[in-house]
């Protein structure tokens, strides 16, 4: 069961559910970072156990991975903390048996537009992003854009969500490809705007969060 803990920041706590990585793990591990989505936002952590990844997470009987999801206040967003997620990122990479190339940020709805923002400016930091319901960018130009193409990105959307046009998606998937982003999309037919219990819980994706590795990028001096 994840545990409460609190980053102490120059902007005020950033309190986070916490989830080490199993026991028998005898290598530094993958990272996976959640920012939750607005109606989350608040003072009680707890809320966060209700559904979606941290769901997943606190019903799990081991991890292979170590799982931490951060909280804001109910008047701010993740672009407002972007600084404070970077310095728990760094925080748990200093105190953690964490491949600082193993980093995963994942986020639903509000939190995929922090994945966006802190993502797009350090594209060093991450080995994967996974946005769910999340709404696109519009503030992300072709430089932003280009900076998240060794990303590996898995984006989900319901189909029948009525809070993003599915067509909105798909011209923002294609404009990542277009600048050589390894990026699939995964829309669910019947999915509403809430789809994180059907997508944090499948196999395949938890798979993927353990398999991905920052690829590291040479520079001749």
């Amino acid at each position: 069961m994840p545990v409460e803990q609190r980053h102490d920041t120059s902007n005020g706590s950033l309190p986070y559910l916490f989830s080490p990585v199993s026991d028998n793990a005898n290598k530094p591990a993958t990272l996976v970072l959640f920012l939750h989505g607005a109606r989350d936002r608040g003072t009680d952590l707890n809320v966060l156990l209700k559904w979606g990844l941290p769901r997943f997470v606190d019903l799990s009987d081991s991890l292979s991975y170590v799982f931490a999801a951060p909280q804001i206040p109910a008047e701010q967003t993740w672009v407002d903390r972007a600084d404070d997620v970077l310095a728990l990122l760094d925080e748990l990479i200093a105190s953690q048996p964490i491949d600082p190339a193993r980093v995963i940020l994942a986020g639903f709805s509000l939190g995929s537009a922090g994945i966006w923002h802190i993502a797009a400016l350090h594209p060093d930091r991450f080995a994967g992003l996974v946005p769910v319901s999340g709404r696109v960018p519009k503030t992300l130009g072709e430089t932003e854009l280009a900076a998240l193409k060794n990303i590996p990105i898995q984006i989900f959307q319901g189909g029948q969500d009525k809070n993003l046009p599915i067509e909105d998606t798909k011209n923002f998937v294609e404009r990542l490809r277009k600048v050589g982003g390894k990026v699939d999309l995964t829309v669910l037919p019947e999915g509403d705007h809430f789809i994180a219990d059907e997508v944090y819980s499948d196999s395949k994706l938890q798979q993927w969060l353990i398999s991905q590795k920052r690829r590291e990028i040479s520079v001749i001096v």
